[in-house]
């Protein structure tokens, strides 16, 4: 479209295909390139309706800065059936609710571990069995407990979490222990290495950090994962240096709490990358968890995957789930594996995407794209183009290769559905057989059927 404007040259604006661009640069004709999309289909009225709503900017105002400055410190380590209340027989998991029937292979395998691990259950089959009649079973989301849970997500009454709380605005939020990579129960794997596994974590790990930070004292999390961002990580799929420095604050106390057990408690963190991610998840969570409930607010509260489901909540529409069928991750497989091995998305941990980090952050983790797939330029494109879907730049958690800006936070759902821009999300690959445990990690996108539901629920409260 040519536009002649008052005492200016004529000047051509281009939107979509680059071969218009092109000709006209070999032209030479002035032009200004436009990155404009379409909104997602069928959202127009509502879309309209939600940004006249006269609350909406001072709601997400509110509610994106209740966000951004909370304190997330990690206090405690304790067993859930004390934080959480778990009783015998009730468990949570990772996504919006879902039942038995409906459940995936690796959510399956991590119940079916989890049964074996209480005792209520000898055998897989015998689990199976019990799960599968629902007598005496009760399945519930974590996040309607404070909690998260990496993966499947799977929680039972003997497990220990990391606790940690809000120091500026009173909350509280929950997340099981890294059990580490490869054939583990939050990957749907439930082998006798497994529990065992499971075992020790409970009887030495758990009471050893508990003892640990007693003596700590509150650990500032925020501050740690500011200082990780600029070593590296992304805090989602990449917490080496999180992890490191988390290390680093507990060990002098880990010797003193438990000197005969030290030395194996320190080796499993020290070879467990991925050790920070938990505790990390519990941070976002209670970050997220200060920014519900704010009539009018837009804002996303928390993503969340069950390995069929994929839900979102918002902060304006209290504590309802908008749901889309899980999609299956762009990635890299390890060995043999390939996409036909992989299950759908599954995880409470896009939670650190809700808050800023893990796919938003990837800028300030090029070496990220190694594990998950892609180039360099293909990381900072991720985190460039979320800046278009949230409502703030985090001050704590900034990249230093964009020149110390924050990362990208606040996704609003009336952004993603005016730009068709999904989050950007980073993820394991469970094996979609129960048992099979890990068989990669990528990059994967939400449908688009739950920003759209929560946009049209918006124009009704």
């Amino acid at each position: 479209m040519t536009l002649s404007m008052l005492n200016q040259e004529p000047r051509v604006i281009t939107v979509g295909a680059a071969l218009l661009d092109e000709a006209l640069d070999r032209q030479a004709v002035p032009r200004r390139p436009v990155d404009w999309r379409p909104p997602l289909p069928g959202t127009s009225e509502a879309l309209a309706k939600v940004l006249a709503d006269p609350r909406r900017e001072e709601a997400n105002r509110t509610a994106v800065g209740r966000m951004l400055s909370a304190r997330p410190q990690l206090v405690g380590v304790r067993p859930a059936r004390e934080v959480l209340g778990l009783e015998p027989g009730t468990f949570f998991h990772a996504g919006p609710p879902i039942t038995w029937e409906r459940a995936s292979g690796p959510m399956r395998g991590a119940l079916i571990g989890a049964m074996l691990f209480e005792g209520l259950a000898a055998t897989p089959e015998e689990a199976e069995a019990a799960l599968a009649s629902g007598k005496g079973i009760t399945l519930d989301s974590c996040h309607h407990h404070r909690a998260v849970g990496p993966m499947a997500g799977v929680v039972s009454p003997s497990m220990w979490m990391f606790e940690v709380v809000d120091a500026e605005h009173g909350g509280t939020a929950y997340c099981s222990l890294n059990e580490g990579l490869g054939k583990v129960l939050r990957y749907g794997a439930y082998g006798p290495e497994v529990i065992e596994r499971l075992r020790w974590m409970g009887e030495v790990l758990g009471p050893v950090l508990q003892a640990a930070l007693q003596k700590t004292g509150p650990i500032d999390l925020k501050t740690l994962i500011a200082q990780a961002l600029q070593m590296g990580d992304e805090l989602h799929n990449r917490n080496r240096a999180a992890t490191s420095l988390l290390l680093r604050e507990l060990a002098p106390a880990i010797v003193d709490a438990a000197p005969e057990r030290a030395a194996e408690v320190l080796r499993f963190i020290n070879g467990n990358d991925h050790f920070f991610l938990n505790p990390g998840m519990a941070a976002a969570k209670v970050s997220a968890d200060a920014a519900r409930n704010v009539p009018g607010s837009s804002l996303v509260v928390a993503m969340a995957r069950n390995g069929t489901d994929f839900g979102i909540q918002v902060s304006g529409l209290g504590d309802r789930w908008f749901t889309g069928p899980a999609g299956i991750p762009d990635g890299l497989y390890l060995g043999a594996y390939g996409p036909d091995d992989a299950n759908p998305d599954i995880g409470d941990s896009a939670i650190t995407e809700t808050v800023g980090l893990g796919g938003f952050a990837m800028a300030a983790a090029p070496a990220i794209v190694r594990f998950v797939g892609g180039e360099v330029k293909d990381a900072f494109a991720a985190t460039t183009s979320m800046y278009e879907i949230t409502l703030a730049e985090h001050p704590a958690y900034q990249i230093p290769g964009f020149g110390f800006r924050g990362t990208p936070v606040g996704i609003d759902v009336a952004l993603v559905a005016r730009t068709g821009l999904l989050p950007v999300i980073n993820t394991g690959i469970a094996g979609r057989v129960a048992g099979t445990g890990q068989v990669g990690a990528g990059l994967v996108r939400p449908p688009v059927e739950p920003f759209v539901a929560a946009l049209h629920a918006l124009t009704e409260v």
